[in-house]
């Protein structure tokens, strides 16, 4: 039987379009932006460029948790929730700048460590 990490990772393989990303602020006013700038990490971490984010960018810095949307070509709905970072140099900040496209800043990555997978309302981590 597939672990959560590997329906995602097949999943996010066949995504349609962009992700939802969402965060919060310290009063708990959520912010949602579309993301079309993203990847995921061997290990099962997306990756989002932060090319022109401003709430989410005061968010992340403010300690927010993060929450992404996405559906698959086949309509399937995913929702991961977890802690994010946010990385101006480094190993995962290299990985975004190889895809994110030159005509984009890529001020830094942001990376949203998994913490509970649903598709639809099943739960799967």
């Amino acid at each position: 039987m597939e672990n959560a990490i590997d329906i995602l990772r097949n999943a996010w393989k066949h995504r349609d379009g962009a992700i939802v990303l969402t965060t919060v602020d310290g009063r708990g006013q959520a912010n949602s932006i579309y993301a079309t700038c993203s990847e995921m990490t061997t290990d099962g971490r997306i990756v989002v460029a932060d090319n022109y984010f401003d709430k989410t960018r005061a968010n992340i810095l403010g300690g927010s948790t993060a929450v992404v949307l996405f559906i698959t070509d086949e309509g399937t709905s995913y929702q991961v929730k977890g802690r994010i970072s946010y990385e101006t140099s480094g190993d995962n900040f290299d990985f975004m700048k190889s895809w994110n496209p030159m005509k984009h800043p890529g001020h830094a990555a942001t990376v949203i460590a998994i913490e509970e997978l649903y598709s639809g309302s099943k739960k799967l981590l």
